[in-house]
């Protein structure tokens, strides 16, 4: 039969050093917050438990009968039985994990033999992280096709580039988008060399200092899927650079799909028209019905800001002397957080890049009708002229000057004003051809010009795909192998512990 469920023997410390049971006024706070927070390291924290426990049997510190109904009970517990019901007032999700398992089973005091409850949810917050780093990477890596789809489906589509939002040189939507693949890389990379630290094993660590009973720590990391484990004792317990860390990937990677989404909304204004969202990424106004809002592009935003809050925090949670555990309660909920939104505004992104729309006939025709060739025709002055760049550079200012003062566009402009500029220059004509002044002005042979390494010009621009999808590959296949090989650790796990569950 189990133990009556008695309140004071349910509460951690009270009956032993603590007289009395916690106050309501720190129960309606700080347990229900840390609690609250905890909620989602369950399934971590049942492997931790379930894995200890097989330890101590191995070991002989738990008698098998009395290991066998403990892991019965932790599996049990497992599956998130309807009765498990955790409660402020019993403390946090380790003490209602007990309290639970004591009104179960007469041997779930052998539990807590060797461990802290930190242990417990040290590992419970590194199996969370590591999952939700996975699902992270998904959401990188399907943005990454995303873009890399549309930019190879525009890798004509002439524009001007914009810097300090004015029309700079041109290129083509396709080499604009790709801009933002190659951060995306190398935030998968970093998360890839985060994910190998974070998946690291603190388990078998004790408190501080390591423990006196037999615990294997490199087996216990082999049946928790860690791939090796943390091996200084205390610093297992009190790492601040981790959270930190973690959230420094997450704002890099979401400053980048900031920067993407305000071009796209800047783009997406009725004065640029260069994209337009689709209704599934819209929002319409509820005063204004004209209104078409990019509300979408707006949230990813916003994410962006709040992550570089919930940096700020998880530095500031740190910044206390090395034992203390302000560092840990609140980031157990708020990273694991943190990269949850982060994945979804990635996927959102995802999402937007693969419905809007691009009008290429307006940008291409805006293109030809501005300026953006000039540095093109102050280089070919240079090459063909024998002229400095900087005084080339000076002419082709000057007609472009005059050229805007009479409201006169790219395409109405001949090596007639070519030589009046250089007249007021120089003080002598240049006596460039029509023909080749003509080419210079040219969009696209601009662009098919820029054939160096990264340039917008079609076999350059080839090879940057081709490379960003083979990353993204090889992203995707490191990413797919990582899950398989967690989930068969954790199957392995349940099924050991089913097993030695049958031993009486």
């Amino acid at each position: 039969m189990p133990p009556p469920h008695n309140d004071e023997n349910n509460v951690l410390g009270v009956g032993g050093r603590l007289a009395a049971a916690p106050s309501s006024e720190l129960t309606s706070t700080a347990f229900a917050r840390e609690l609250t927070d905890q909620l989602p390291l369950f399934e971590g924290i049942s492997f931790a438990d379930l894995a200890h426990t097989l330890m101590l049997i191995e070991s002989g510190v738990i008698p098998q009968a009395a290991g066998g109904e403990l892991l019965t009970a932790l599996l049990a517990l497992h599956k998130h039985p309807p009765d498990f019901f955790p409660d402020p007032a019993l403390g946090d999700l380790y003490t209602n994990r007990e309290a639970y398992l004591t009104a179960h089973t007469a041997s779930a005091g052998w539990l807590g033999a060797g461990r802290a409850r930190r242990e417990a949810t040290t590992i419970g917050y590194r199996i969370a992280v590591r999952a939700h780093l996975l699902e992270f990477a998904s959401a990188l890596i399907e943005a990454g096709n995303a873009l890399i789809e549309r930019a190879d489906e525009y890798r004509d589509a002439l524009m001007a580039d914009y810097t300090y939002l004015q029309p700079a040189q041109p290129t083509t939507f396709g080499h604009y988008l790709l801009t933002f693949a190659y951060p995306l890389l190398r935030d998968l990379d970093r998360l890839q060399s985060l994910y190998h630290r974070n998946n690291a094993s603190p388990a078998g660590c004790g408190s501080v200092n390591g423990s006196r009973l037999n615990q294997d720590r490199v087996h216990l990391a082999e049946l928790l899927g860690f791939e090796k484990i943390v091996e200084h004792a205390r610093d297992a317990m009190w790492q601040a650079d981790a959270p930190i860390e973690t959230m420094a990937l997450l704002v890099a990677a979401l400053v980048n799909l900031d920067r993407l989404a305000e071009d796209l909304q800047i783009f997406s204004t009725a004065e640029f028209d260069l994209i337009e969202l689709d209704d599934a990424h819209s929002r319409a106004s509820v005063i204004m019905p004209q209104k078409k809002n990019p509300y979408a592009l707006t949230y990813i935003r916003g994410v962006a800001n709040e992550m570089i809050g919930a940096q700020t925090s998880a530095a500031a949670f740190g910044r206390t002397p090395s034992g203390q555990v302000d560092n840990r309660v609140f980031i157990y909920g708020s990273v694991p957080r943190a990269i949850a939104s982060a994945t979804g505004a990635a996927n959102l992104m995802a999402s937007v890049l693969r419905g809007m729309r691009f009008n290429a006939a307006l940008a291409e025709t805006r293109l030809a009708n501005g300026f953006s060739t000039a540095t093109d025709l102050a280089e070919i002055i240079m090459l063909e002229t024998g002229l400095d760049f900087r005084a080339s550079h000076r002419i082709v200012g000057r007609m472009v000057r005059e050229a805007v003062a009479a409201k006169r566009t790219w395409r109405e402009l001949t090596n007639t004003d070519l030589d009046a500029a250089s007249q007021q220059i120089i003080h002598r004509p240049l006596e460039l051809s029509q023909e080749t002044f003509l080419r210079a002005l040219d969009p696209a042979l601009a662009v098919a010009a820029r054939q160096g390494v990264g340039g917008a010009a079609a076999e350059p621009f080839t090879n940057m795909l081709a490379e960003c999808r083979a990353q993204l590959e090889t992203h995707a296949v490191w990413r797919e192998r990582e899950v398989a090989r967690v989930a068969a650790a954790e199957e392995a796990l349940l099924a050991r512990a089913s097993g030695d569950s049958q031993i009486k």
